[in-house]
């Protein structure tokens, strides 16, 4: 029963990342929150005989988590004419891309969202109702949400002011990728939740299977940030002394660089 319960909920996400198929980033985008959102809406559906306090705080995340991500990136896109032509410019080949290739990005996305939502799946099924735990993780998640808010809005408004610069101030001056530093706290909270729930070595392995990989796909998005900031920036003298004075992604590491420090050519 368990096996066929994550059968459905990898179809859910699967159905809702689907939209992908329109513009094929928005697997990576629109795409991920709808299914973050979604997938925790179809938990509650499935385990709504099982569901205690602790577990409507953990899905309620999910679904702020999602709604906000999705959100902000069709509120961008439909704002932001220099990011809808920026889009346009990354999808440019699309029209070329064949359609089994849409197919595979698409399972290959929708696999690891199932994945992501894992160990809120294997709390309702093991019927785990402790909560200390589990609310700690809330916090820490709740605490990783703020940070990726707070961090969009004050790209934006920095941007809006100054668009010929990467935004140097607020969370900004403590790591150049915030964002990316929240997401990673966010899934760390939702982990740290399921350490009292989860058995055996299924368990486990697909619950931080799923957390390494996100924490590798936010360094790999940093590097990729990193590479077009200096492409753009990189004959700025400010932007270097901000680069090579602000950590990338970990306060207080002093780990500043994911690639060269060589401009890359404009883009």
């Amino acid at each position: 029963m368990g096996l066929e319960r994550l059968w459905i909920l990898l179809a859910v996400c699967a159905a809702l990342c689907a939209v992908g198929f329109y513009r094929y980033v928005y697997f990576l985008s629109i795409g991920y929150g709808f299914a973050v959102a979604g997938g925790a809406v179809a938990l509650a559906v499935m385990f709504f005989d099982r569901l205690q306090p602790v577990h409507i705080v953990l899905l309620l995340l999910f679904i702020a988590y999602g709604a906000r991500l999705s959100g902000f990136l069709l509120v961008r896109e439909f704002k932001n004419a220099a990011y809808r032509k920026t889009l346009t410019e990354v999808t440019s080949d699309e029209k070329r891309m064949p359609a089994f290739v849409k197919v595979v990005i698409w399972v290959t996305v929708a696999v690891p969202y199932t994945a992501q939502l894992s160990p809120v799946f294997y709390r309702l099924y093991n019927g785990s109702t402790d909560a200390a735990l589990p609310l700690i993780g809330a916090a820490i998640s709740l605490f990783g949400l703020a940070v990726e808010a707070v961090a969009d809005r004050q790209k934006s408004v920095q941007k809006s002011a100054n668009p010929n610069m990467v935004a140097t101030k607020g969370l900004y001056r403590v790591v150049r990728c915030p964002n990316y530093l929240g997401e990673i706290v966010f899934w760390t909270g939702v982990l740290v939740g399921a350490l009292s729930t989860l058995q055996g070595a299924g368990q486990w392995i697909l619950a931080v299977l799923a957390y390494v990989s996100i924490v590798g796909v936010m360094f790999n998005g940093a590097q990729r940030l990193e590479k077009r900031q200096m492409a753009r920036y990189g004959d700025d003298p400010d932007y270097r002394r901000y680069a090579d004075s602000t950590p990338i992604l970990i306060p207080f590491v002093p780990l500043y660089h994911l690639c060269g420090r060589e401009k890359e050519g404009k883009q």
